[in-house]
């Protein structure tokens, strides 16, 4: 007769999870929910140009549902099932002619745009050089492929170049990835250098512009095509949408619908996600008040960090992303909780988010910021910080 195994008894949590937690816990760094402060001044959203509350838009929207007619609400299946809807592939199509390239293969997520990409092309004897402050979704991706992978200083093009020098007979195929706007620091990495290196050592060049379309130019990188081997563009940034899709050659399409998994094994966008996408666009090729509104911002911003002389505290960048470096997580997480308190509502990012003694306040400008708005947050941010000083 054989003998019953013994079950371990249960706990509520696996005590190695609960553990974890509890570390963040002790240091600070527990994350948790909040609702969206609708009743304080916006500096923390990544609505740029203010698309998700534009009325034309809805409008827009409203008129691409009326012009495909459609039964359901939802996409009802994977683009390679039931999801493969007209208008879908018709936006795909304005997005070819928008951003001057060849395809475009629209993914839910910028996030699953990376991960399906990184993680679809990085094969064997393929090596993955990324800027060491991108994304995590860039990380994420470039986890799950079979590439070998380095980092390279931030925005370095020598630290870059050496390592090409050094890898570039050992590896079949070296690609090139980076952010155009970094959605922590806001700075920019300088595209024209890149597009020159990567050609002179005949690798391939990845460019994520989540950050940079609408807010440092209208349609991001869309003179270079043929020389970036893809470009990731999201609608959750500047468009104030959800989606994403990834810009490059036919044969790039051909591959991603066969192997980038997050496309393949997921339900397509909804109709309405599509429409709202479609539209934003269609404004913003028709309109350059917002665009023209938040550079304006943009500069203004930088005046008054000037007048306020908290040059030293912030990271430099002409970007709609400000970020003042206030060292340590507790004391960047009291000027944010005072600055909320004042009505704004500017965020702190802690480490781990950032590396620890770079934590900072993260400024996201918009269209729909006044003056007086930039004006008074920062006034106030510089007497806050003078109090830290004191204390």
């Amino acid at each position: 007769m054989k003998k019953k195994r013994k079950k371990n008894p249960k706990t509520d949590f696996p005590w190695s999870l609960n553990r974890k937690l509890n570390q963040r816990k002790d240091q600070g760094t527990l994350r948790s929910l909040k609702s969206s402060a609708l009743n304080l001044v916006d500096f923390s959203s990544n609505d740029y140009l203010g698309c998700s509350h534009n009325e034309r838009i809805t409008e827009y929207a409203l008129d691409k549902l009326k012009a495909y007619p459609h039964h359901f609400h939802g996409a009802t299946g994977s683009r390679l099932l039931t999801g493969n809807y007209p208008m879908i592939e018709d936006f795909e199509s304005y997005l070819e002619y928008y951003y001057n390239s060849d395809t475009a293969t629209l993914f839910n997520s910028g996030y699953d745009a990376n991960l399906g990409l990184l993680s679809s092309i990085g094969q064997r004897q393929n090596l993955i050089l990324y800027d060491e402050l991108s994304h995590a979704s860039i990380r994420d991706g470039i986890g799950l492929s079979k590439a070998k992978a380095y980092k390279f200083q931030h925005n370095d093009l020598k630290d870059l170049e050496l390592k090409l020098i050094k890898f570039r007979d050992q590896f079949d195929t070296i690609y090139v990835i980076t952010e155009h706007v970094f959605s922590m620091d806001g700075d920019s990495a300088d595209v024209d250098d890149l597009v020159q290196l990567c050609s002179e050592f005949g690798v391939y060049l990845i460019l994520d512009e989540a950050h940079s379309v609408g807010t440092i130019s209208k349609k991001g990188c869309a003179n270079f095509n043929g020389e970036i081997f893809a470009r990731i563009i999201t609608f959750g940034k500047s468009f104030g949408s959800h989606g994403a899709a990834v810009l490059g050659t036919d044969q790039l399409k051909q591959y991603l619908i066969n192997f980038a998994k997050s496309f393949i094994y997921t339900t397509a966008p909804s109709v309405e996600t599509t429409a709202r996408n479609w539209a934003a666009h269609l404004y913003l090729e028709s309109s350059s008040v917002e665009y023209e509104t938040l550079r304006s911002n943009i500069e203004y911003f930088q005046n008054q960090i000037e007048a306020n002389h908290l040059f030293d505290f912030f990271i430099k960048s002409q970007s709609a992303i400000q970020s003042c470096v206030i060292r340590g997580n507790e004391k960047v997480r009291s000027i944010s909780s005072q600055l909320q308190q004042e009505g704004f509502d500017v965020r702190p990012i802690l480490s781990p988010t950032v590396p620890k003694g770079k934590e900072r306040l993260r400024f996201c400008l918009h269209a729909y910021n006044s003056e007086e708005e930039i004006k008074t947050v920062l006034k106030s941010l510089a007497n806050h910080l003078i109090q830290k000083e004191n204390e």
